[in-house]
């Protein structure tokens, strides 16, 4: 299954790569791959993973809002 999120708050390139490299370590997730420029967290897994996803934006250096689009 496929999930997608938007992600504001994103300063830089790298900033998404460490968010990104974030979120793989979540339990369960195949693979998330984060889109600096759309804003768009892709991440196939079969569980909901909206809450961790969450946990890790609000731990992040920089302000980050997190929101599920499909």
């Amino acid at each position: 299954m496929e999930q997608i999120f938007i992600v504001k708050g994103l300063d830089c390139a790298n900033c998404a790569r460490l968010f990104e490299e974030k979120v793989n370590k979540i339990n369960g997730i195949d693979e998330a791959t984060m889109n600096f420029m759309s804003q768009k967290l892709i991440v196939k897994t079969e569980i909901d993973v909206l809450e961790e996803i969450v946990k890790i934006a609000n731990n992040f250096e920089d302000v980050l809002t997190v929101k599920r689009i499909k």
